[in-house]
């Protein structure tokens, strides 16, 4: 199983964060319900439109496994502008599930990336 990073292209440049520094940075943000129709990334790629082939079967049933064993309790992550920036498989989940909502922790600023850049470019191709 690969390391869980989450990345994002932000002004045509990537940047990573380790999701582990993310939950950390999260721990003291308290939590809101978010409805699923508020995610837009259920109608949109998003674990593998950074890697230049199409996902496998493996892949893919790597991300099933981990959906299966999403815990709803736990709350999803998010960006200041609403984006998922961890938690897209309790999402999958729920959805799955057919709950309506989730709890979820907003960063009201974007922490510092990990990577960014050149050396973001670099993570990826290793991760890939």
């Amino acid at each position: 199983m690969r390391r869980r990073l989450c990345t994002r292209l932000i002004a045509a440049e990537w940047w990573i964060w380790d999701t582990r520094r993310l939950i950390a940075a999260a721990r003291e943000l308290p939590v809101e319900e978010i409805s699923l129709g508020h995610i837009a990334e259920l109608d949109e790629e998003f674990w593998f439109g950074h890697e230049s082939d199409s996902p496998t079967c493996r892949e893919i049933a790597e991300h099933a496994a981990a959906i299966a064993a999403a815990d709803l309790a736990a709350p999803i992550l998010l960006s200041p502008d609403g984006r998922v920036l961890d938690g897209m498989h309790r999402v999958c989940r729920a959805w799955i599930d057919g709950v309506t909502s989730l709890p979820a922790k907003r960063f009201r600023f974007l922490p510092p990336p990990d990577y960014r850049g050149a050396e973001a470019e670099r993570v990826l191709s290793r991760e890939a």
